[in-house]
Order: C-alpha cells, then structure tokens, then sequence
C-alpha cells in the first residue's frame, strides 16, 4: 500500500499540521537495474555522504542490486530472524508481566514494524508510517504499517521529499508538525548501512560468476573439428550441419576422406580462479553481516563451530538490544501520546531471557521442586493454561471389589 500524501504549490496545503495523516504523493520511480560496477559505487558513495545536499538514490539503487545476491540475503534473513523469534513481554514497573498488553504487540503489525526496524542496521535508516489505530474485538491495534520509500527519505536532515532527484530544502520535515504523529525512524541520519561494506565484495562477485560462464561456453566443451578433402560445397555444407547437430545420438554419413575429431581443452585451473573467488566473496559478507563464516558454511570442527555461534549470538543480542530501546523510547511513547494507547504509560517492553530448556530437562526439574518444595499451583496453572481444582485424593478399594 502506498503512502497517501499530496505535495502541493501553495501555501495553505503547505501546512501539515493541519492534516490527520502522512499526506505525501511520492512520485515513485522504477528501480534502474543499469550495470553496477566498483567506480559507479564509489561515486554512489560520495554523493551519499555529500554535505551540502546528501543524496543516496543511486547508493539504494546499488543496494537494490546487491540484495539479489542468495548468499547476502541468507546471511542477513539468518540474523534478522534470529532477533524475530524471540519472545518478548511488556512488562510494569515492578517487573510483571502484564499479558493482555503482550498480545498486543504479537500481532502482524508490530512484527512489520520489527522487521523494517531491524532493516535499518544494513540500509542505514528506515522511515516506517503507521495507519490509524482501531479497536478490533475489544483490543486496539494499528490498521497497517509500511516503510516510507527510502528514495525519497533524507534522513541527514529529517525531510521527506516528492522526487528522488530534489533537494532536501523542498521536502517537508517528518520530525515536526503532524508527520511525527505517524512516523518512526529507525537508525542513525548518518548511516549508509552495513551495505555499504559489503556491496564491493557483491559486485565482484557476480563479475566473477559471469566471467565463469564465459569460461565454461569456451572452455566446458570439448572442440569438434572436421577435415575433408572435398572441394564440393553442398557436401561442405552437410559436414558443416552435422558438426552443428551432434548431439548425444549423433551420427552421420560423409564423403570419403572426411576425419571428425573431438579436441578436450586442457584448461583446468577455473576452480582456482573463479569459485575461489566466489567463496571468498562469500565469506568476507558472512563476517561483515555475521561476524563469522561457519553458521552458513561447513565448520572445520565443533568446538570452532559453537565459538563462531557465540560470536554470532553477541551479534544477535546487539541488534535485540537496538530493538527494545527504540520500542521503550519511541514506539511506546508515540503510542501513548498520539494513537489512544495511554494504558500503556509505565509499562516497558523487553525480552523473555527464559533458558529454552528440552521437554526431558523442564520435566526433571519440575519432578525435583515437586519432590523437595511446596508449589503453588498457580505455576501450573499458568504455564499450561489448565484449571486445577485441588489435591487429588487417594482412593483405597475395598477388599473384594472386584470380586
């Protein structure tokens, strides 16, 4: 869904502060996918980081590019995930969770939200719009939420502009007036993202790709050569579509004196040259987005693998940390202040750092504190959503009963 907003010459609609919503029409323009090369990104970067007038078009249009790569994109959805599938509870100040305002949050929209949030770590920024909060079944939530267009986001100086191409000073500040009632950024004004590093690696690496193709076309295939004593131009011709034809079933009848021969190349340095490449490629994006290369390739041993895990974990945790500060200090008190969620006012969020524990291991540990300690049975009753009346009552049968 598109972001609604018209921008207009005149004074009077000017004023957004008089307006309910981000009424911005964006002129919207298609991605170009123009070759990319290592010069075009260095250029993309200057004008990126350009004082005066900063402009990151062509830097997104790279990045565009890059995010096509499989292995990129895995790196980044691994980390983003892991971050995703964490449970989390809003809690009061006394450190209790309070489990209605939870479910609010584990709804579809607060979960775009996170992950246009957590996008912002390798675009640099991300500028995220929210629709009108509604009532639904007794609980309030956002009708939608979407990503302003990067494009036309300046993040350096809080402007949003009509087209790509416009300076900064024609656009409309989203940090006052009625835009900051339904945005949130996400990220540092100054950040290109970790993009910017990785892009380099991106581009020679498909340079890489397509010249081994190019090898391949040459070289993959052994060289048939055909030498004939005939001067007659129609049998020339046939020898000539027979070369053309051969295939697995091929065979062919030709003039006396016609030798067909099949010449191997003896080439074979292209897994030196290319794939090397390739998987160094690979690997120099795996650190910059992962810290490490073995949650994503085959690990030499166990004990470097779960080093090269934890390092990923800090990583993780890191961005979970990112996370629970912008919801505690913007997304909670721009839902109190602007949408209607004022009971929401002391309450924090942050994440269930319970220790996952196997179905074997949670049942022993209970046995033990059942064995040892008096429970309350509101333990039980909580964690596995049951109703307990009260002990239960041995029942002694009578000698005979069955008699």
């Amino acid at each position: 869904m598109m972001i609604k907003q018209l921008f207009s010459s005149s004074k009077k609609s000017r004023q957004l502060a008089k307006n309910k919503k981000v009424l911005v029409s964006l002129d919207l323009q298609t991605q170009q996918l123009a070759k990319r090369d290592l010069s075009s990104w260095r250029n993309a970067w200057q004008a990126a980081v350009n004082v005066e007038n900063p402009n990151r078009v062509q830097l997104y249009s790279i990045y565009f590019d890059t995010m096509i790569d499989n292995h990129l994109s895995g790196t980044i959805e691994q980390r983003k995930d892991m971050v995703l599938q964490k449970a989390f509870r809003i809690m009061d100040k006394n450190g209790k969770e309070k489990i209605d305002y939870t479910e609010i949050f584990e709804s579809g929209w607060f979960k775009q939200f996170l992950d246009y949030a957590l996008d912002s770590r390798y675009w640099g920024h991300s500028l995220i719009e929210f629709d009108e909060a509604v009532d639904i079944a007794g609980k309030r939530k956002f009708s939608g939420v979407r990503l302003v267009p990067r494009q036309h986001v300046i993040p350096e100086y809080g402007a949003i502009i009509r087209n790509p191409s416009d300076e900064w000073k024609t656009g409309i500040s989203y940090r006052d007036g009625d835009l900051a009632k339904y945005c949130i950024e996400a990220g540092k004004p100054d950040d290109l993202g970790l993009l910017l590093k990785v892009t380099p690696h991106a581009i020679s690496k498909r340079y890489m790709l397509a010249y081994w193709d190019t090898f391949g076309e040459i070289f993959g295939m052994p060289i048939r050569i055909a030498k004939t004593s005939t001067r007659d131009e129609t049998e020339r011709n046939r020898i000539y579509d027979t070369l053309a034809k051969m295939g697995a079933k091929s065979f062919a009848v030709l003039p006396e004196g016609t030798e067909i021969e099949l010449k191997e190349t003896s080439r074979g340095d292209a897994y030196n040259v290319y794939d090397k490449r390739v998987e160094r490629a690979d690997a120099e994006m795996s650190k910059c987005i992962l810290g490490q290369t073995m949650t994503t390739d085959n690990g030499s041993s166990k004990a470097q693998g779960e080093v090269h895990l934890e390092i990923l974990k800090n990583i993780v945790n890191q961005d979970a940390d990112f996370i629970r500060d912008l919801v505690n200090d913007s997304l909670i008190p721009f839902m109190v202040q602007n949408h209607g969620f004022s009971f929401l006012d002391g309450y924090t969020f942050n994440w269930d750092e319970t220790i996952d524990l196997t179905p074997e291991q949670q049942r022993s540990i209970e046995e033990m504190l059942l064995t040892n300690y008096e429970i309350d049975p509101k333990y039980f009753i909580d964690k596995y959503n049951v109703k307990i009346l009260g002990e239960k009552k041995s029942h002694v049968l009578s000698k005979g009963f069955f008699d």
